[in-house]
Order: structure tokens, then C-alpha cells, then sequence
């Protein structure tokens, strides 16, 4: 199993290439483009924020990495797969905004690769209209430390498990239905 980069790395990485995004952005576009059947190309970049003029990340560089931990976390039947956001000792407000942030560059790379109306299950819809939810929320609506600390972790449990149940829907359940035909 490829291991993540480390925040600091991607961000990095991101800065040299002028990319405009934050590591958690970058990881939230990547796995919102492979999870809706976005094709795994070193140039993923250009792909997932849409522009064309970005260049590709060179090979073997945090972002090329990133890419390549990403498709084999997604890939992965022990359900490894994790989520880059904030360095773990960052501050909680942090941490929870770079969530959220996650959550929306999810939905634009899942949008890109998967078109108007990718064939989901029901509970594919639903993980999908739950991280539209999180996409608009705040960490603004946190109140206290140590329940924020538990509700953080679970809402990033959930995060997860939504990724991986969309790319079930989209690759993984295309794939098994190309066998059967």
C-alpha cells in the first residue's frame, strides 16, 4: 500500500505548481474524480480543477504520490482509504474547515468525472446529499473543544465510508457489471 504524503509535502507541491489549493482541496478533487469513474492519469491536476493549462506533477513527486496512494487506498478490500486535511496538530477550527473544504473540491471532482446523473444506489444518493450538506456547513456551528474533537472524527468516519460507497456505485459496480455482460 502506497503511503499518503504529508500535508506539508502536498502543500508544498501544490505551491511550486501554483496549483491554488489547499491539500485537503487537492485530496477532496482527486477522490471525488476516481470515485465517479475519473480516469487515473498523472496529470490529475488539470482534470480535477478543471483547468487545462495546469502541469502535470512530476513523477515520483508528493502530488504524483498522492495520486497514486489515492487509486490504491480507493482499490483497497480492507477499506484503508483515508483522508489528507489538516495537520493532525492543527487547531480544531482548522481541521473541521478543511473538512468541509474537502467535502466541496469531493463534490466538484465528482461532478466532473461522473456527469448529470451517475447511476447510484439508494444509499449512493444518499452519501452523496450528506456531503452536499457538509459542503455548505461551517465550523462556525462548533460549540465546545471536546465534543467538537468527537463529532469531527465521526463526521470524518462518515466521510470515509461515503467515499468508498460512491466509488462502490460508480467503478466498482461498473466493473463487476462489465464481468457479467
Amino acid at each position: 500500500m502506497t503511503d499518503l504524503p504529508a500535508v506539508n509535502d502536498i502543500l508544498q507541491a501544490s505551491q511550486a505548481l501554483d496549483l491554488g489549493a489547499t491539500p485537503a482541496e487537492l485530496h477532496g478533487g482527486l477522490c471525488g474524480w476516481l470515485a465517479a469513474g475519473g480516469a487515473d492519469l498523472p496529470a490529475w491536476p488539470a482534470k480535477v480543477l478543471a483547468d487545462d493549462n495546469l502541469p502535470a506533477p512530476a513523477p515520483g513527486s508528493a502530488l504524483d504520490r498522492l495520486r497514486e496512494a489515492v487509486v490504491a487506498q480507493l482499490e483497497d478490500r480492507d477499506f484503508a482509504f483515508e483522508l489528507v486535511l489538516a495537520a493532525p496538530a492543527a487547531p480544531l477550527q482548522e481541521r473541521t474547515d478543511a473538512l468541509f473544504d474537502w467535502c466541496r473540491a469531493f463534490l466538484g471532482g465528482f461532478g466532473l468525472a461522473a456527469g448529470k446523473r451517475p447511476a447510484l444506489s439508494e444509499e449512493g444518493e444518499e452519501a452523496l446529499q450528506d456531503l452536499a450538506r457538509l459542503a455548505q456547513a461551517s465550523s462556525d456551528e462548533f460549540d465546545s473543544a471536546d465534543e467538537d474533537e468527537d463529532a469531527l472524527a465521526e463526521i470524518e468516519e462518515f466521510v470515509r465510508v461515503a467515499v468508498l460507497l460512491l466509488h462502490g456505485d460508480c467503478v466498482m459496480g461498473a466493473r463487476h457489471r462489465q464481468r457479467l455482460n
